[in-house]
């Protein structure tokens, strides 16, 4: 192995391994969106039940995400990922023998312990092997896993679901997450030339976090608006071309797919864009947010239209509302402290995960209220257009 690990031909092995074990990780968790009529009907639940579902899988990661970034800082990223991928499995199988939705929201959130570890340490490993002039390209395409995974199990979940159950998607999804991890653990090596290490301290996280701070409110406001909603996508556009358009559940979960498939193809283009971008990585960020808000803008206007320009739609909310991570995640990675990268990495992802927890559920709960989706859509591209501003002003002071 060469003795610069930004110029092994193994780095693409690494961003191989890394991009499988994201598919993998998340495969379950992010297709409980394609589950979602599935999941009802077993369980007969609301628009709000469903996004506790979402939550349960999404809640540990608030303070987990924030130890696995400083494991990953102290110890192999083959131990900790590979134990996480394994707890992933076993609580998916379990949350499949489930004989109740509070049984099956237990175990999701087990299985969220576990998946701590796949985001931060794909993220990791990506930054240890690239050099930053390819980082970006090379951080989308880790991060394309989420979304491919995503479109993966809205092809063949609902397949799953229909013909043998919902108890046999989630097998399915513990089989994906357990292989995907081991397979990192077996084949992934450290680079020659490893990312510096912190002195370990006692007051080792007041230190980091004294450092990080002022570097966090830049990322912060986009994170938490733009996480919100690609989960608020990933859980309701079938319910809601369902209620609003009057489009079959199979044809929404179609869309769903179209729309997930586009934002790992976006998360890709976007991260290459911010290599190369001129103004920085945070412009094409910044045109990411202003797309969404148009695209939001334009599906709740959408109702009436012919299905090949909703599909269009959905697939412009995919493209921008999944694609943004990779030019965020760069950002992060770069914004770290030397020897603080997992814990940077660790801790901008907690932030955004108040959200992923929050979100789905709020968004349910105002449809309930308001028997529409309309207007969660609405207070989302507000807060997306609000984060936008300030985010736009920060980046302007800094310059």
């Amino acid at each position: 192995m060469s003795a610069q690990p930004h110029h092994s031909p193994y780095r693409w092995t690494v961003l191989a391994l890394a991009t499988l074990a994201q598919v993998g990780g998340c495969f379950l968790v992010q297709g409980l969106g394609a589950l979602g009529p599935a999941l009802q009907a077993a369980f007969a639940l609301d628009a709000a039940q469903l996004g506790f579902a979402m939550s349960a899988a999404q809640t540990t990661p608030i303070v987990g995400l924030l130890v696995a970034g400083v494991l990953l800082d102290r110890f192999s990223e083959r131990l900790i990922v590979g134990v996480g991928a394994a707890m992933v499995a076993a609580s998916l199988f379990a949350a499949a023998r489930a004989s109740s939705y509070g049984d099956a929201l237990f175990w999701l959130v087990i299985a969220s312990i576990g998946y701590c570890t796949v985001q931060p340490g794909g993220g990791k490993v990506v930054a240890a092997w690239f050099s930053p002039d390819t980082r970006g390209f090379a951080m989308g395409i880790r991060q394309a896993g989420l979304p491919l995974g995503a479109a993966l199990a809205a092809l063949i979940l609902p397949i799953a679901a229909e013909r043998h159950g919902w108890r046999a998607a989630f097998d399915l999804g513990a089989v994906a997450a357990l292989a995907s991890g081991l397979l990192f653990a077996f084949l992934y090596r450290p680079p020659p030339d490893p990312l510096p290490e912190r002195k370990r301290t006692g007051s080792l996280w007041r230190e980091r976090l004294a450092e990080i701070a002022p570097r966090l409110p830049r990322l912060v406001w986009p994170g938490v608006t733009l996480v919100s909603v690609q989960f608020c996508i990933t859980v309701y556009l079938p319910l809601d071309l369902r209620d609003r358009f009057d489009i079959p559940v199979a044809t929404g979960v179609k869309i769903l797919f179209a729309a997930q498939f586009a934002g790992a193809v976006a998360r890709i283009l976007l991260a290459a864009w911010s290599d190369r971008s001129r103004r920085g990585r945070f412009f094409p960020l910044a045109m990411s947010m202003a797309a969404i808000v148009l695209g939001i803008a334009a599906f709740i206007a959408a109702p009436g239209a012919p299905l090949w320009a909703v599909a269009l739609i959905a697939a412009w909310l995919g493209f921008f509302g999944f694609g943004w991570y990779g030019p965020w995640i760069a950002l992060v990675s770069e914004a770290a402290p030397r020897g603080a990268i997992g814990f940077m990495i660790g801790l901008a992802m907690a932030i955004n995960q108040f959200f992923v927890v929050l979100a789905p559920p709020a968004f349910g709960a105002l449809r309930d209220a308001t028997g529409t989706f309309a207007y969660g859509w609405g207070i989302v591209a507000l807060a997306v257009l609000a984060a936008l501003w300030r985010a736009n002003r920060r980046s302007e002071g800094a310059e």
